[in-house]
């Protein structure tokens, strides 16, 4: 299947799962909820475990995806904190600043110098994100910039930027170094994930059958949807790094983005809709002329 496809599929399913995320979250802590479809998404993963050709399995690429799915599980944890902290169409557009803070580190850090194109997605991407942050009847221009900088509002998702950066370089090394199939690669990340959430869980002195029996019928539904739209989304978008680079398919992902705006912030009745969107759209732009250089 073409790439693109597959990485549009991974967008709509995506956008899906975040709105469903944040319904859920209305009734859950970020922790249980993340134990409860980690174990949900294993279920559904299961039938990936009878396509794996185990003779053909390198332990290194077993434990450079365990050490990945750590850093995952703790940014999807940290993204449902913000979910459940921010409104939908706040948190989000924030998540794909990730290819801009990889630059300009890069440029800072290790010389990696860009160019005056990837400057101006640089450019797109503050814009949007000043557009974001915009108050009503606010005087202060530098106002909007220091609102994305307060830490104790934003600190899950700086943190979560900083893992998904990590994580997206990982991807692309098991997929394309170590040639692990995707089928292999989603069904023992989909373990790893349920045995590092129930780990958690456990840790944090909570109770795995209580966690389960305080669910209600409709967030059990939900959890059940939002297990297979994960399973859908992760391994449409495994299947798609394997085939083009990963800033290729990661610019198709951050649609995601834009359809959970819309449609949840439709579905919240959040405020400020219409200029998030648009902020959403600038952020997006700017990524993609940024990952695309």
């Amino acid at each position: 299947m073409n790439w693109f496809l597959l990485a549009f599929i991974s967008a709509v399913f995506s956008a899906a799962s975040a709105v469903s995320e944040k319904k859920a979250l209305f009734s859950l802590d970020a922790l249980s909820f993340s134990f409860l479809i980690s174990i949900a998404t294993l279920i559904f993963s299961l039938p990936f475990f009878g396509m794996i050709e185990y003779q053909d399995i390198f332990s290194m690429s077993l434990l450079i995806l365990f050490i990945k799915t750590i850093l995952s599980a703790a940014a999807f944890l940290y993204v449902m904190l913000s979910i459940k902290n921010l409104e939908i169409s706040e948190a989000l557009p924030l998540l794909a600043l990730t290819p801009g803070l990889v630059a300009v580190s890069g440029n800072f850090l290790i010389k990696d110098y860009l160019n005056i194109i990837e400057w101006s997605g640089i450019f797109l991407m503050v814009a949007g994100t000043y557009i974001l942050e915009m108050k009503k009847n606010s005087k202060n221009f530098f106002e909007p910039l220091k609102s994305l900088f307060n830490f104790s509002k934003y600190s899950y998702i700086l943190i979560a930027l900083l893992l998904f950066t990590i994580t997206s370089l990982l991807d692309r090394i098991l997929l394309k170094d170590y040639y692990l199939p995707p089928y292999t690669f989603m069904a023992f990340q989909q373990l790893f994930y349920a045995m590092i959430f129930t780990a958690s869980i456990l840790f944090m002195n909570k109770r795995i059958t209580g966690t389960i029996k305080s669910l209600n019928k409709n967030t059990l539904y939900l959890i059940i949807l939002i297990s297979v739209f994960t399973v859908i989304y992760r391994y449409t978008q495994i299947e798609a790094t394997k085939l083009a680079p990963v800033a290729l398919v990661l610019s198709v992902k951050r649609l995601s983005v834009l359809m959970a705006i819309i449609f949840g912030g439709r579905l919240f009745s959040e405020d400020n809709l219409f200029r998030r969107i648009i902020a959403a759209v600038i952020i997006i732009i700017g990524a993609t002329i940024l990952m695309n250089q």
